[in-house]
Order: C-alpha cells, then structure tokens, then sequence
C-alpha cells in the first residue's frame, strides 16, 4: 500500500482498516454459510438466516466510514485488498431473495434474487408498502418490536405466477439498526405435496368403485339372486370384470412405483428399436384383431440402436399401440412408423403410432400424461384403461432423455411421436 493510499484511507475513517480488522471472522462466516448453503438437508433456516445476517453485518462493519484502523499486520493487509469483498457481494452470492431493512421498516439492501422474486426494490421504499399480506406485516413489526431469535412466516402470491416462500427474520447484530428477511421459495415442495395428496385421492376412488360394485352384488347374490341362476350367471361376470380392472390399476401403481424408485442415471444397454417394435406388433396383432383394426407399419430405418431399457421401452410401445387399437375408431386402421433425424443437435429414432379415431381436443393434450387423467372417463373405463398409462410412458421416457410429441385434430385422429437419442 503506497503512503498516498493509506493516507487517503485514514481520511475516510479507515474503510480498509476496518475491512483488515473484521477480516479473519468474515472468512469464518462465509465459509460457514457457503457450507450451509451447500447441504441444506443440514442446516434450518434460521441457522443459515443467522450466518447471512452476521457476515452481512461484519461486511458492513467493514465498509463504513466509522471504522478505526487497527495494528499494522502485512498478511492480513494483503489479503484485504486482494479480495475487495463487499456487503454486496456476499449478498449477491446468496441464492435466496434476501432483504435488509431499517426499524423504519425502509428497505437498506435487496439482493438480485429479490428483484427477481418481487420485482424492483428500491433502496428507502417501505417494506410495510411492498408486502400487504397481514402475516408479513406481523412478522416485520415483531422484528422491529425486537422479539428475540429468528421469526418466520408464511407468505404466498398469485400474481405474475403462483409461489408460496418461507420467510425467516430477524434482527443484525445488537445494536437494533439493521434487520433482515430471507425468503426460501417453497413452491416446488407445495406442488410435490398436493400431487401427493391428488395421487391417493385418485387412486383410493379407482379401487373403491369396482371394490362396491363387487359388494353389492355379492350381497345380491347372497340374497334375493341366491336360487336364480341367470342372475347368478350375469353378477359373477361383471365382478370379474370388476376384480380384473382392480388387478390392472394395482399392476400400474406398483409399475409406477418401481419406475420411480430406480437409479436416476440413464439406462445404458443397447437396444435394437426395430426389433423391440416387431416384437411389440406381433404381441398386439391378436387384440388388434378382436377390435377389428388393422396395424400398417412404415419402419424405413434398417438399424435403429438406443440406450435404454429393453423392458421399459417395451412397455412404453405397448401402452401406445394399445392405446391406438382401443380409442380409434372401431374398424379402423393404425400406422405405425419409424424415422431416423440427422438434422438437430443430436440424431434420434422417432417413432410414431398414428391412429384415426375422434381425435383429442387441444385443450386436454397438455394434460393427458397426468395421472388418471381422462379425457373421457366412461369410454376409458369402458375400454379397461386405468388412467395411468401415459404418465408412465412419460416417466420411462423422461429416464431415457426422451420425449413424446402429441398431435391431434378432433375427428381426423391422433399422432403420438416418441424421440429418443440414437447411438
């Protein structure tokens, strides 16, 4: 440090000699909260609040205009200025909207992440303005109140998009000037937790309708259609078909199941597509034929090598075929065609199964991968469908860094293509 710089350094209240001062315990606390940050399964909330607050603090500390120089240590001078750290970049590094604001309740510092989150937020704009919802106005004035220890609460918005945040507060240091809110995006959890909670609902219906219809005719049978056997004939029919749709569903959720409990890494065995689709057709000719449909194929691909799973690809076809043969219309035909594309980034197999049945409305395409959603309920369950057999295709593809590409025009047919990289 040349004579000039110290000199000008010492003039403004020793911003840099603070800085040097404060520097050892910033280390510590950026190291603490990076590694917060970094395992989050370990640290709570107001653990990593507190970190961001004292280092926020300490850099602040080290900036202002009121710190006094301290012994001369060359090690530490050196390190000081060689990393020029700032409130603003630690601040910057958070991941998360983080907010520091006045007992004023007028905001001091907004990192980008809150700008992001809740647009622009001025330095002297009022916190109590910016955020309306009571439980929020709540939390701030029990901050500024000076409740002692971190205080959280539940704030969501609906507008520009739905998100619901977690936010900690709390007070910076002891001295009551500074306080700050960390808002920790919980929407992700939120929507996991309802698809949770729909996925039950759903799947506890689909087995208590044919569980009733087995029920009451059993009481039937055991009562007024005991001695009459045409009736007896007729109830024990429907049951079983009432017991085989139990059986599907329950087939489906375990395969969903399983299909989720396997290893994110990507299937890595090789297989012939051509060949698994061959094989597929030939399973599905007879169910074909009973609903009176003819299959067409068009694989003008000689070879076609994937990395995948040979089980999970299979069933993935299947599902579609079948698909195809049940919900065209009935006398109708089915094309089922492969194509290999050069032109993109990567080359992939495309195969498409091209039905001409009533087609699918467009509003109903963004969700027909859903789980047990139906675009229409009587005929799926007219046809045996459980309701699960495109969100299953759409996981096996999504583990083979595929994708499927829905088309369709209400009463010319539907078109399902299935993209996966060539090898």
């Amino acid at each position: 440090m040349s004579a000039e710089d110290a000199q000008a350094d010492e003039t403004v209240g020793g911003p840099l000699a603070a800085l040097r001062r404060d520097w050892p315990a910033l280390a510590i606390v950026a190291a603490g909260a990076l590694s917060a940050l970094a395992v989050p399964q370990f640290a709570a909330p107001s653990l990593v609040a507190s970190i961001l607050a004292l280092a926020a603090w300490l850099l602040v500390r080290a900036t202002s205009p009121h710190g006094t120089p301290d012994a001369e240590v060359p090690e530490l001078q050196a390190a000081a200025v060689s990393n020029q750290i700032s409130a603003v970049d630690l601040a910057a590094a958070v991941p998360d909207p983080l907010i520091i604001f006045e007992a004023s309740s007028s905001i001091a510092y907004a990192n980008e992440a809150a700008h992001q989150a809740f647009g622009v937020l001025q330095n002297g704009m009022s916190l109590l303005l910016k955020f309306r919802a009571p439980e929020v106005q709540e939390l701030i004035g029990s901050i500024v109140a000076g409740h002692i220890g971190p205080l959280t609460a539940e704030y969501s918005e609906r507008v520009p998009i739905e998100a619901t945040y977690r936010i900690t507060g709390g007070s910076i240091g002891t001295d009551g000037g500074l306080f700050f809110l960390l808002f920790k995006d919980q929407s992700e959890s939120r929507r996991i937790d309802r698809m949770r909670a729909d996925f039950i609902a759903n799947a506890s219906h689909e087995l208590r309708t044919p569980l009733a219809s087995i029920s009451g005719f059993v009481e039937t049978l055991l009562g007024p259609a005991r001695d009459d056997p045409a009736a007896r004939e007729r109830f024990l029919k429907i049951m079983q078909d009432q017991t085989g749709r139990m059986s599907r569903l329950i087939d489906d959720l375990l395969s969903l199941s399983r299909l989720e409990m396997k290893p994110h890494g990507r299937p890595t065995a090789q297989v012939d597509l051509r060949q698994l689709l061959e094989n597929v057709l030939d399973t599905l000719r007879p169910l074909a034929g009973d609903l009176s449909v003819a299959i067409e194929t068009d694989i003008a691909v000689e070879q076609a090598i994937v990395a995948g799973d040979r089980d999970e690809l299979f069933q993935v076809f299947a599902n579609l075929v079948e698909n195809a043969c049940k919900y065209g219309r009935p006398g109708g035909r089915i094309v089922v065609s492969m194509a290999r594309f050069d032109n993109g980034p990567k080359p992939e197999i495309c195969v498409t199964v091209k039905d001409f049945g009533p087609g699918i409305p467009e509003e109903h395409i963004p969700r027909i991968t859903e789980r047990f959603y139906r675009v229409d309920a009587e005929t799926s369950r007219s046809q045996k469908g459980t309701g699960l057999g495109l969100a299953i295709v759409k996981h096996i593809l999504t583990r083979h860094n595929g994708r499927l590409v829905v088309r369709s025009q209400v009463g010319i047919g539907s078109q399902f293509a299935v993209f996966l990289p060539a090898k």
